[in-house]
């Protein structure tokens, strides 16, 4: 394990901040962080933690500052759920409600899938059995022929962004695990040549989906203050029609789920692993 100030001077590099940025940031001098940095001066528990924000350290790496500082970690990490985190848990549950007749998901940080509205279910009814075993990864799910990729008309697009997003992720948190999903998955090759889009505001995904063409993009909404690190780590992906034609898709009464069958108690199962619990509808 790397001592405090070791990890402390890779998380200032990463943020391209000289000692003097970081200094004034955390309103010390700039020659207490140099004396850190180098283990010439032992950091309180607060003072690790006040250079950890400013740095935006993911609360998990500053529970194993403090543990290299020879303090106690501060950041609970307790499961996504009813029990562990109630009002969390109902908050993302009340936001993919609201979402539907719209698909909506929950990821982790490494881009497994943790909670969905109803929504997605049609989406994985032709999916590979093994897909499905958790942990389901939207990623694998979404690249893989056996999953999604077949029905998705801008793969390389889709692709490409992927890459983007997870690369920029990395670079400001590294994660083993991630980084050999993004090597397997999403290593640039050739097939990935460029498609621009010029008239789209966004990106769009385009699904081939039951003879029809289902344009979708998407927005990422995340906890603004979390003091747990599975909060610090979700991300609710939601996903929206860039045309009429999609939404009509979702909004007809012949099309997609229904949110008039919802019931609290089927939510409660479902959100608590719904892929998992709950079988896609055919």
């Amino acid at each position: 394990m790397y001592a405090v100030g070791e990890m402390l001077r890779q998380w200032r590099h990463r943020r391209r901040l000289s000692q003097l940025d970081l200094a004034i940031a955390a309103d010390v001098s700039a020659r207490h962080v140099s004396l850190v940095e180098t283990g010439k001066s032992t950091p309180s528990a607060e003072m690790v933690l006040r250079l950890a924000a400013q740095l935006d350290v993911p609360l998990r790496e500053r529970n194993r500052m403090l543990l290299a500082a020879g303090f106690a970690p501060r950041y609970a990490e307790r499961p996504l759920d009813a029990d562990a985190l109630p009002a969390a848990w109902e908050a993302i549950a009340r936001v993919l409600r609201a979402h539907e007749p719209y698909p909506a998901l929950v990821i982790d940080r490494r881009w497994n899938i943790v909670m969905t509205n109803r929504a997605i279910d049609p989406f994985l009814a032709h999916v590979a059995p093994d897909l499905l075993r958790p942990p389901i990864n939207m990623v694998r799910l979404g690249l893989d022929p056996r999953g999604l990729a077949l029905h998705i008309v801008n793969l390389a697009e889709v692709r490409s962004l992927l890459r983007t997003r997870i690369a920029r992720q990395l670079a400001a948190a590294p994660d083993p695990e991630l980084t050999a999903l993004y090597e397997e998955l999403l290593a640039p090759g050739s097939e990935d040549a460029s498609h621009p889009v010029e008239s789209e505001v966004v990106i769009p995904m385009i699904f081939n989906f039951e003879g029809r063409e289902l344009r979708l993009f998407s927005t990422t909404t995340t906890f603004g203050t979390p003091m747990d690190i599975t909060l610090d780590e979700v991300a609710i992906e939601s996903y929206y029609p860039t045309d009429a034609e999609t939404a009509a898709y979702f909004t007809t009464s012949d099309a997609g789920p229904r949110t008039d069958t919802w019931s609290p108690a089927s939510d409660h199962d479902r959100y608590r692993g719904s892929v998992e619990k709950t079988p896609p509808r055919s």
